[in-house]
């Protein structure tokens, strides 16, 4: 005959185990070279922990022995995705500390280079959040667009990722007639493939149940941990530097700022929806703007800072001076203290420069826009299945260059 036995278990063992799991830093649903520690319970996540610094490369200090000429090459690599912004707010920050005026053709010509990189970089955080929720066909939809605007800044430069574009006081060169070619065909054809883009996911039942109420944040936890950029006006913000600190003549333009409602990954990827749609307003309006002015300026008068023709380098003496200053990083800038922001594709980009009158900075910060709201992460996937900390994620932008400085 059995008995029941009364058998004393250790204190706690009745309760819930959970599991540790690697959510990264090599798994390519990160999107990038950084690791979360996840405590798990069942796929349900508890708990979070990110670890950074997996490709940190010390810019700021690099930068306090470069030439200020020479640290444009270092904000490319902040977000890869749309460096040219980051290469036109280091260039105006270094014009605010020395108080240089552009022409004003020169400032719309950085509004365009500007807004094709926003729209390159929204492109690709949109298309992977339908890639990672299993939809890859509008990632080939729009891809071939993102090299239509690569194959622009190529026309433009010469680069197409890591650019290096533009220079202090302007431009390296003037735009050829075949940059504007290509520009005014990007103009004309990509407005379909965008709406064919949305009508593959923003009504698609599928996308819609996975991405509604995925990793949520609101308004008021948002602007506590700093957010910026459409992360922040997904929440119900409308926070954008380009009309509250309006520079690159960007308060001459008409645009409006999108905004959600509830946070999540659906109201992010409607909200980069929509800042594409404004930026194609802005380089129509750009391009209107150009043609009341001489179309030869495409920099400042700064001898300083600006390489004097080749022709006028072998035949006068003051061209060779400037030409050899310039190179040789020899350029020293007045001793002041700025500190210049952009709406970078990720939000407010920011550098605090401190110069001491020397030839390299003092010192230099860089507000990486994906630094500061990386820290919500755990909070936002706490509590949520493990597949939505994926697309979460692909709707943050993580972009790791950004993130490791």
């Amino acid at each position: 005959m059995n008995q029941k036995q009364n058998i004393q278990l250790p204190e706690g063992s009745l309760g819930k185990q959970t599991t540790t799991m690697n959510l990264g830093p090599t798994h390519p649903a990160t999107h990038g070279v950084f690791q979360n520690i996840l405590e798990m319970d069942g796929e349900r996540i508890v708990s979070a922990v990110p670890t950074v610094g997996y490709i940190h490369r010390a810019f700021e200090k690099l930068a306090e022995r470069k030439p200020y000429y020479q640290i444009t090459t270092l904000t490319d690599r902040l977000n890869y995705c749309s460096s040219p912004i980051n290469n036109m707010g280091w260039h105006m920050t270094v014009e605010k500390l020395i108080q240089a005026e552009l022409p004003k053709r020169v400032e719309y010509l950085r509004v365009i280079i500007m807004e094709l990189s926003r729209i390159a970089d929204h492109l690709v955080c949109n298309s992977v959040i339908g890639v990672d929720t299993g939809a890859a066909t509008g990632f080939f939809y729009v891809f071939e667009f993102r090299e239509l605007i690569y194959e622009i800044f190529e026309e433009i430069c010469g680069s197409r990722l890591t650019t290096n574009i533009g220079r202090i006081g302007g431009l390296e060169r003037n735009f050829s007639e075949l940059a504007f070619q290509k520009i005014n065909h990007f103009m004309k054809t990509f407005p379909k493939a965008m709406e064919e883009f949305e009508n593959l996911l923003t009504r698609n039942r599928i996308f819609v149940d996975r991405t509604v109420g995925a990793g949520p944040i609101s308004a008021e936890r948002a602007l506590n941990y700093g957010f910026t950029g459409p992360n922040l006006r997904a929440a119900g913000i409308d926070y954008d530097i380009r009309v509250s600190h309006p520079y690159s003549s960007y308060q001459d333009f008409k645009f409006d700022i999108p905004v959600g409602h509830h946070g999540d990954t659906y109201d992010r990827f409607l909200v980069r929806n929509g800042e594409i749609w404004q930026s194609l307003s802005i380089l129509q309006q750009a391009l209107d703007k150009l043609k009341d002015h001489d179309p030869s300026v495409y920099h400042a008068d700064l001898p300083d800072f600006y390489l004097p023709l080749k022709e006028d380098v072998y035949t006068k003496m003051e061209a060779l001076i400037y030409h050899f200053k310039i190179v040789m990083g020899e350029t020293e800038l007045p001793v002041g203290e700025v500190y210049h922001s952009v709406e970078g594709g990720n939000g407010e980009l920011g550098f605090y420069l401190i110069s001491d009158g020397g030839r390299s900075p003092y010192r230099l910060h860089f507000r990486r826009p994906c630094f500061i709201y990386y820290q919500a992460y755990p909070e936002m996937i706490q509590g949520s299945m493990l597949s939505d900390a994926v697309v979460t994620m692909s709707s943050m932008n993580l972009i790791a260059g950004e993130l490791d400085a």
